[in-house]
């Protein structure tokens, strides 16, 4: 599997490692992966694009 990088602000990537270690993952890459994985799946189950823009301005990604 091919991999690429990603940059995060350093606050959050220090976020990223205390909660990786609490919750047991190996790595905060793995939590990371993890995370994305769940929130890529919920918005995959959008009945529609209309739905995934609502699901997507809900969480603020978009305004």
């Amino acid at each position: 599997m091919a991999k690429v990088k990603v940059k995060l602000d350093k606050g959050l990537f220090e976020k990223v490692k205390k909660f990786a270690e609490l919750s047991g993952y190996s790595s905060p890459e793995e939590f990371i992966a993890h995370c994305l994985e769940k929130e890529i799946s919920s918005l995959e189950e959008a009945d529609s694009e209309e739905e995934m823009k609502k699901k997507l301005k809900g969480l603020g990604y978009i305004s």
